[in-house]
């Protein structure tokens, strides 16, 4: 990580307790190497977060600059460890937070450029932000996920980034979710998958626990609960397509609770709350020395 800069800014922010350092750089001017960002978000020696926004004009990041006429912001995320995801649905919502509590932009409609494509975000103007998700796709085969000595079958759900949904009896049955669950066949999922335990509470409400590739267990994750609604309705035979009538699950994470509802053409929707906690300023010679030591 490189700055001529004495200090360099960061905000904290949150989206059902899914925690994320914020990084303004309207000019994409710091470098963020993945071991800086695996310093930043370390929760003993660091920051502590499930990842980091880098906040970044479209027009200025060569991954975002086809997007810039269609959104002016991309988010360029990175999860826990330094590795880079196509999307955050947690992250979107407190990155459109953070753009209005920055100045940048009024309550109401906006767009955001993401490594998944561009997503339209409604500000409220209480804490939540609803996010239109795109559109879930459900390749075809069966996949199996495993704790410990158990498997369970698993709905593969692909939402810009992959998913395996299982239904368990209970969310003990996840574990303790501190190393990747096995999942089987290896060809389903080349590059990882995030795992989503779920449990039934009521008509149209489930409760989920979910391992994040790249970062563990969170207290939440926006996409997953996006693949868990959809993959519940499958299972409970509610497709909106077919029936024409927009379904709505509530997902109970582990912070909090997200709405999600599908509508007839497949786009999803997703609300909750996004909360920016704190602000500050840290030295980018320690993020070199520490980084990199």
């Amino acid at each position: 990580m490189t700055s001529q800069r004495s200090s360099l800014a960061f905000l904290k922010g949150h989206g059902t307790e899914n925690d994320f350092v914020i990084i303004p750089d309207p000019d994409n001017a710091i470098d963020l190497p993945a071991a800086a960002v695996a310093r930043l978000c370390d929760r003993r020696a660091g920051l502590g977060a499930d990842g980091v926004l880098h906040v970044v004009r479209s027009a200025a990041h060569p991954e975002a600059a086809h997007m810039a006429d269609e959104a002016e912001w991309f988010m360029d995320y990175r999860n826990s460890d330094g590795s880079i995801a196509e999307m955050c649905g947690n992250g979107v919502r407190v990155f459109a937070r953070y753009l209005h509590h920055a100045g940048h932009v009024e309550p109401g409609d906006l767009a955001v450029a993401t490594r998944g494509g561009i997503k339209k975000v409604h500000l409220h103007k209480e804490e939540f932000v609803s996010v239109t998700m795109g559109r879930a796709v459900l390749p075809e085969g069966g996949v199996t996920v495993s704790v410990g000595d158990r498997s369970w079958p698993a709905t593969n759900v692909n939402m810009g980034n992959p998913h395996a949904v299982a239904f368990v009896d209970s969310l003990d049955d996840a574990g303790d979710l501190l190393s990747p669950p096995p999942f089987s066949p290896p060809s389903a999922y080349p590059e990882g998958v995030n795992v989503e335990f779920v449990v039934d509470r009521g008509p149209r409400h489930v409760a989920m626990r979910v391992h994040e590739r790249g970062s563990g267990e969170t207290r939440s994750c926006g996409t997953g609960a996006c693949a868990v609604a959809v993959a519940t309705a499958r299972r409970d035979g509610a497709d909106p397509a077919v029936t024409g009538e927009s379904v709505t699950y509530t997902v109970d994470v582990l912070g909090g609770t997200l709405m999600i509802t599908e509508d007839p053409d497949g786009t999803i929707h997703k609300t909750g709350p996004a909360v920016i906690v704190a602000a500050g300023e840290f030295d980018p010679d320690w993020l070199t020395e520490t980084a990199f030591a």
